[in-house]
C-alpha cells in the first residue's frame, strides 16, 4: 500500500536563478493485492518509472508510507529494509541498459543471490539453471554474455533475475516497450505464466494500454505525478471517469471497415512538472475544463465503488 507517496527533486535554474522543486510524484495513494496485478498507465514524464523505482527502493521518498505486508519500509531500519525488500525485485525497461556486459549470463543471475546471502555456490548455480529453463532459454545460455542475446532474450534473463531471491512482488517498467512488436505478446506470455505458477503481484508500469488490458486486474491513471483514476480493468476500459482516461482510451488504434478508425486524440503537450497548471493540472487540454478547475484540484474520490 502506498498512502499520500510524494517523491520531490530540487532542481537548478541557473546561475543566479535558485532552485525549484520538481514533484515527480505527488500523493500517490493506492493498494495491490497478493497475486493481482496493478497497472499504472499514462503519458511518458507522468512519473510512471519515480514511482515504481520509489516502491523497489531505488529512490527514497519525500514524504508518505510504502506498507508491504503490513511494514512500513520508508521508516524501517535499514538492515531490516533490504532483508524485506529481498521480496520486491524489478524489472527494467531496457534489457540492453539493465545487464552488466561483462558478467555472464550465469553471473547476473546469481548476483542478487549473492548479495541476500541466499545459498551456497552450488545452490545458487542450480537455482540459476532451473531459473533460465523457466524463462524459455536452453541452459548453455548461463556460459554467455548479454551482448549473445536478441532483445527478447535478454529480457528474459532479467525476467529471469528477478525471480531469483524468490519475490512476492515484481515491478515491470515498461518491460515491452525496447522489443520487437513480434516478441512483446510472448513476454507478456511468460509473465502471466509466471505470476501463475509462483503467485506473483506485479506492479505493471506501460503506455501499452492493449499489454495492460491483457494483463491487470486493477489501473491506476497517472498525470503529472498524479493518480487520477483507479479501478478494475474491465470497468475502466468499458466506462472511464475521468476525462484523460477516456483521451488515452480514444488514442488506442482501432480497425473497422476496411481502414483505421480514430479516436480523439489529447490535445496540446504535458505540461513542464517542474511549472504545473494552477487546480486540475489537466486543465489546459481538458475538453470539459471549467473555471473552477483552474483553481480547484479536484480529490480522488471513491465512484461506483471503484476504490
Amino acid at each position: 500500500e502506498a498512502k499520500e507517496l510524494h517523491r520531490h527533486y530540487r532542481v537548478g535554474r541557473g546561475l543566479f536563478k535558485g532552485h525549484a522543486e520538481l514533484r515527480a510524484v505527488n500523493g500517490a495513494s493506492f493498494t495491490l493485492a497478493a497475486g493481482r496485478t496493478l497497472a499504472v498507465v499514462g503519458e511518458s514524464g507522468c512519473g510512471k518509472t519515480t514511482l515504481g523505482r520509489a516502491l523497489v527502493g531505488l529512490y527514497a521518498a519525500t514524504h508518505g508510507s510504502i506498507r508491504f505486508k503490513g511494514e512500513d519500509l520508508t521508516t524501517m531500519p535499514t538492515a531490516q529494509q533490504q532483508k524485506t525488500r529481498r521480496a520486491i525485485q524489478m524489472i527494467f525497461q531496457d534489457p540492453y541498459e539493465s545487464l552488466n556486459p561483462r558478467l555472464p549470463v550465469s553471473d547476473v543471475i546469481t548476483e542478487p543471490l549473492l548479495i541476500h546471502g541466499i545459498g551456497n555456490r552450488s545452490e545458487r548455480a542450480d537455482r540459476a539453471r532451473a531459473l533460465i529453463a523457466q524463462v524459455g532459454l536452453p541452459v548453455d545460455a548461463l556460459n554467455r554474455y548479454p551482448h549473445q542475446f536478441s532483445g527478447g532474450q535478454r529480457q528474459r534473463i532479467a525476467i529471469a533475475r528477478a525471480l531469483g531471491p524468490e519475490p512476492e512482488l515484481i515491478v515491470a517498467d515498461e518491460p515491452l516497450s525496447a522489443l520487437d512488436v513480434s516478441i512483446q505478446s510472448q513476454i507478456l506470455n511468460l509473465m502471466s505464466e509466471l505470476r501463475e505458477q509462483r503467485h506473483l503481484s506485479y506492479l505493471f508500469i506501460s503506455h501499452d494500454l492493449s499489454a495492460v488490458h491483457h494483463l491487470a486486474d486493477r489501473v491506476a491513471v497517472m498525470y503529472l505525478g498524479r493518480l487520477v483514476e483507479v479501478a478494475p480493468r474491465a470497468e475502466l476500459f468499458a466506462s472511464p471517469s475521468h476525462p484523460y482516461t477516456k483521451a488515452l482510451l480514444d488514442a488506442i488504434p482501432r480497425i473497422g471497415q476496411g481502414r483505421r478508425a480514430r479516436g480523439r486524440t489529447i490535445q496540446g503537450d504535458l505540461p513542464s512538472p517542474l511549472k504545473p497548471p494552477s487546480g486540475c493540472a489537466f486543465h489546459p487540454r481538458c475538453p470539459k475544463a471549467q473555471a473552477i478547475c483552474k483553481v480547484e484540484a479536484p480529490v480522488l474520490m471513491p465512484a461506483s465503488g471503484r476504490l
